[in-house]
C-alpha cells in the first residue's frame, strides 16, 4: 500500500514536492528511496580561460558593504557574467581612504554560498596575475569587509541561484535595487 501511495504521489505531479527520484523494485522495500535534494550534485565548473580587460573608472558601480569600513567597493559592470554553471563572475575594485587599490577577478557560486579568486592585479598594475588564484571558500558574514556576503545577499543570488542575467544584475546595482528593497 505504501508503494502505491508513493507511486501515485510521484505520478500526480508531486514528484517535485515529494522529491521522488526512484521507485523501489520491491514494493515492500523502500530502503532505496532517495529524495532529490539529498542527491549528490554533479556540478562542474566552467573553465575560466580568458580574463576580462582591466576595469575602467567609468564602468565601476559602487556598492555598500558596511558603515563600519573605511574601504570603498565597486564592481566593473563590463566584467560581470552569469554562466551556465551558476557562477556569477566579476571584477571587484577595493579602494582604501589613501587611494590604494586592490583589483580582483572573482566568482560567487550561488548554490553553495562560496566564492573564489581567479586572478588579481599584477605587480606592474598592467595585467592579471593568476598565481594568486584560490579554490572555493565559504563566504564569511561577520567580517568587517565581507563584500562577498553583500554581493551574494544584495545583488547576485536568491534561493541558491543567480538573481538573473548579467544585465539585470548590473541594472539593479546601478539603481541600488538590493534584494531587500525589491520586497514589497
Amino acid at each position: 500500500m505504501k508503494a502505491i501511495v508513493l507511486a501515485l504521489t510521484c505520478l500526480a505531479g508531486g514528484a517535485i514536492l515529494a522529491g521522488c527520484s526512484h521507485m523501489p523494485a520491491n514494493p515492500k522495500d523502500d530502503s532505496t528511496f532517495q529524495y532529490l535534494l539529498d542527491r549528490k550534485s554533479e556540478w562542474a565548473e566552467n573553465k575560466v580561460e580568458t580574463l576580462p580587460p582591466l576595469p575602467r573608472e567609468q564602468d565601476l558601480i559602487a556598492f555598500d558593504v558596511s558603515q563600519n569600513t573605511p574601504l570603498h567597493f565597486a564592481i566593473d559592470a563590463n566584467s560581470l557574467t552569469v554562466q551556465s554553471d551558476g557562477v556569477v563572475r566579476y571584477t571587484v575594485v577595493i579602494t582604501s581612504p589613501s587611494g590604494a587599490r586592490n583589483i580582483n577577478y572573482e566568482g560567487i557560486r550561488c548554490e553553495t554560498y562560496e566564492w573564489r579568486l581567479y586572478a588579481g592585479l599584477n605587480a606592474e598594475h598592467n595585467g592579471w596575475d593568476r598565481t594568486v588564484a584560490n579554490d572555493w571558500s565559504r563566504i564569511e558574514n561577520g567580517e568587517l569587509n565581507a563584500y562577498h556576503a553583500a554581493l551574494y545577499q544584495d545583488y547576485f543570488c536568491a534561493n541558491k541561484m543567480p538573481t538573473g542575467k548579467a544585465k539585470m544584475i548590473v541594472d539593479n546595482m546601478r539603481h541600488h535595487r538590493t534584494a531587500a528593497s525589491l520586497i514589497h
